[in-house]
């Protein structure tokens, strides 16, 4: 698949094993397209998905649990997938990213950029959401910093639920946006529903974070470090997990490396 043909597909950004090859030859990509829009995108869409995550935690203490930020999260994923996905591929989240390159989704000339690009967007929406929030609806919500962790005891469920949700999500992209023999047009929407399911799920546990950049940008803005690594751990080691079943598993024949 060539890097103009992947544009056409979510998540898969260029050249890559995933998917099928096409038949028809599009017109190749500019530099600029192939390289530097996608990363604007990556920050535009992490922006816009990480304000609306960030300011649905800040106004929801003590009002509707995990409800609020769920729909939320996962709403604005869904959307800012839609919408960007046809550019950068959508990933906004730096597990994402990783796991997309190392089923073949994606060039490593990308990779780095991709992250920075998610981690810068993470920082901006994070100094947004307290532009727009009062100082005590941001203090009392920690700055939408991941605090459900409050003692060292929490810490090996958190990156276990971290561990499995990130899979999770992880594997519905590689599933339905990333595999040639099940991929689907609803994939925004089932990765938007799959974040909405596991902040459901896991909120009360790590905070369902499943984003090293989600963590990453309120830690900075607020200044809230504890346990921070929980956020980097959990979510690369179920991308691992993940790369590891489509690869071996559940890929098709481009992807899987064994059993051809």
């Amino acid at each position: 698949m060539t890097s103009a043909e992947s544009k056409s597909e979510l998540f898969t950004v260029t050249t890559g094993d995933g998917g099928d090859a096409h038949q028809n030859q599009p017109k190749k990509l500019s530099f600029y397209e192939h390289y530097i829009q996608p990363c604007m995108a990556e920050v535009l869409g992490s922006t816009l998905f990480m304000f609306v995550g960030c300011v649905s935690v800040m106004g929801n203490v003590g009002i509707s649990g995990s409800i609020q930020p769920a729909l939320a999260h996962g709403l604005a994923l869904s959307i800012a997938i839609a919408i960007f996905g046809e550019i950068s591929g959508g990933h906004f989240n730096p597990a994402v990213s990783v796991c997309v390159y190392l089923i073949g989704g994606m060039e490593l000339i990308l990779l780095v950029p991709y992250v920075l690009s998610q981690m810068l967007g993470g920082v901006i929406a994070a100094s947004l959401a307290k532009a727009v929030t009062t100082n005590e609806a941001f203090a009392n919500a920690t700055g939408a910093a991941f605090d459900a962790v409050q003692s060292p005891h929490g810490t090996g469920s958190a990156t276990v639920a971290e561990m499995i949700m990130t899979l999770f999500l992880t594997m519905v992209v590689s599933m339905a946006a990333v595999n040639g023999r099940t991929r689907s047009h609803l994939a925004p929407f089932c990765v938007g529903l799959t974040v909405t399911a596991n902040i459901l799920a896991g909120g009360g546990i790590s905070g369902a974070c499943m984003n090293p950049a989600r963590a990453f940008g309120p830690a900075i803005v607020s200044g809230h470090w504890e346990y921070h690594w929980i956020y980097w751990v959990g979510p690369l080691t179920g991308t691992l997990v993940t790369v590891s079943l489509v690869r071996l598993v559940v890929g098709d024949k481009k992807i899987r490396v064994i059993f051809k």
